[in-house]
C-alpha cells in the first residue's frame, strides 16, 4: 500500500530540497533525468544533492544542483550526526533515490516535512511521508524496468512533470587536462583514435566478459581499424587491466597508478571513438556523454538499462540459465564466454555504421 499523505500546504512549493543519491555509479547516472524534473518544477528551490564522496564527480556542476553533502559513514552515531546537520539545514522535502532504511533515517529523524521514495518494508516505509512500492509482476516477483523510469516514478509521485529521460554526466576541464597527460604518459598520441574498455565491474566477475575475449576484440579493431585500445580500471580492478593486457597481441595501454577518478574517465570517455564496456557504472555514464557503446551481459536482467538504445548493441547469450543474477557463476559462465569476440567486433561494425564513432553532437 503506498503512503501519499497530501503535502502540507506551508511546503508545496519547497523552497529547500534535499536529494540522496543512490549507492551504484551507474544508477546516480540514471537519476539525473528526475534530477533535472525536481529543479525544472521548482528553478528557485536550493537543491542539495547528498551522496558519497566520489559521487560528487557525477552531479556537481549540473544545472540540477546547487551543493553536495557528503555522506559522513554508516555507524548509529554518523546516522545521529547527519539528522541534526539536516533539521540545521531547515530542508522542506527529501527525495530519496537511495533505498536503504539508513538513508531515510537521518530524514525521518530530522522531521523533513516531505521524506519521497520507495518502500521497501514496514521500516523504510514508516520512516516516509511518501512511499510506491516497488513494482512486482502478478506472481509477486519484482519486475525489472528501466531505472530512469523507476527514479522518474518517485518525481511524478510528488506531481512533479518530467523534464525528458536524457540521462547527463559532467565533464570538467581540469579532467580534460589530466586525461591528455595520462594518455601521453603510456603512449597515446593526439591524433591517434582509441577505443575504450571497460572490463570490471563491482557486482563480480560473473558479469565480466572474460579478459581474453576483451584482448582478442581490440586486437581485431587495431589490425582493421587502426584503434589503439586504453584501459582504466577502477581501484581493485588493476588485476583484470593486467589480464586483457597479457592475452593482447598489439599491446593495451593500462592507466593505472593512480586510477582515474570518475571525472577523469568521463573525459576519457570524452576521447574515445566507442567504449566497449560490462554492464557497470560506467556504462552509463558513456551512453549520457552520446558515445557508442557495446555492451555483452550475462547473469543480469537486461531490463534495468534498456533505454537510449539507438547508440548501444546489447550481447546476450540465450542460455537457460540465465538471469541467475550470481556474483560468482558456479558452473562454466556461459552466458558471457559464448558471446566470441567476432561477435563484438560485428556489433561494433553494425553501431559504427549505424552511428558513427565519437560523442553524439
Amino acid at each position: 500500500m503506498a503512503n501519499q499523505k497530501p503535502i502540507p500546504k506551508h511546503v508545496a512549493s519547497p523552497k529547500k530540497i534535499l536529494v540522496r543519491l543512490p549507492s551504484w555509479v551507474g544508477d546516480v547516472v540514471m537519476c539525473t533525468p528526475a534530477m533535472r524534473a525536481v529543479r525544472r518544477a521548482f528553478p528557485d528551490a536550493e537543491i542539495v544533492v547528498e551522496g558519497k564522496d566520489y559521487q560528487a564527480d557525477l552531479v556537481v556542476g549540473l544545472a540540477s544542483v546547487d551543493r553536495y553533502l557528503e555522506d559522513p559513514g554508516q555507524k548509529p552515531k554518523d546516522i545521529w550526526g547527519r539528522s541534526r546537520l539536516l533539521k540545521k539545514e531547515n530542508f522542506d522535502w527529501a527525495i530519496l533515490f537511495g533505498e536503504s532504511e539508513r538513508v531515510a533515517a537521518a530524514p525521518f529523524l530530522a522531521r523533513i516535512p516531505v521524506r519521497a521514495g520507495y518502500g521497501r518494508g514496514f521500516l523504510r516505509r514508516s520512516l516516509l511521508t511518501h512511499d510506491i512500492p516497488r513494482p512486482k509482476d502478478d506472481e509477486g516477483k519484482l519486475l525489472a524496468f528501466s531505472m530512469i523510469q523507476r527514479y522518474l516514478n518517485i518525481t511524478r509521485m510528488l506531481g512533479i512533470p518530467d523534464a525528458g529521460d536524457e540521462m547527463e554526466t559532467p565533464i570538467y576541464d581540469e579532467a580534460r587536462a589530466t586525461i591528455q597527460e595520462r594518455l601521453k604518459g603510456v603512449g597515446i598520441e593526439p591524433s591517434d583514435k582509441i577505443v575504450t574498455v571497460i572490463a570490471g565491474a563491482a557486482f563480480g566477475s560473473a558479469k565480466m566478459w572474460p579478459p581474453d575475449q576483451y584482448a582478442a576484440a581490440c586486437d581485431t579493431l587495431y589490425e582493421q581499424r587502426g584503434w589503439k585500445t586504453v584501459l582504466a580500471p577502477g581501484p581493485g580492478e588493476e588485476a583484470i587491466g593486467h589480464a586483457v593486457a597479457k592475452h593482447s597481441k598489439h599491446g593495451i595501454h593500462l592507466i593505472i597508478d593512480p586510477t582515474l577518478r570518475l571525472s577523469q574517465l568521463a573525459a576519457l570517455l570524452e576521447r574515445s571513438e566507442i567504449a566497449l564496456s560490462n554492464d557497470t557504472g560506467p556504462r552509463s555514464m558513456a551512453v549520457a556523454l552520446g558515445l557508442p557503446v557495446v555492451v555483452p551481459i550475462g547473469p543480469t536482467e537486461d531490463g534495468h538499462t534498456r533505454h537510449h538504445l539507438e547508440r548501444q548493441r546489447v550481447l546476450i547469450e540465450d542460455v537457460d540459465c540465465r538471469p541467475c543474477r550470481l556474483r560468482l557463476c558456479p558452473i562454466d559462465h556461459r552466458c558471457m564466454t559464448r558471446i566470441t569476440p567476432e561477435r563484438m567486433v560485428s556489433a561494433v561494425d553494425d553501431l559504427v555504421s549505424a552511428v558513427g564513432t565519437g560523442l553524439a553532437k
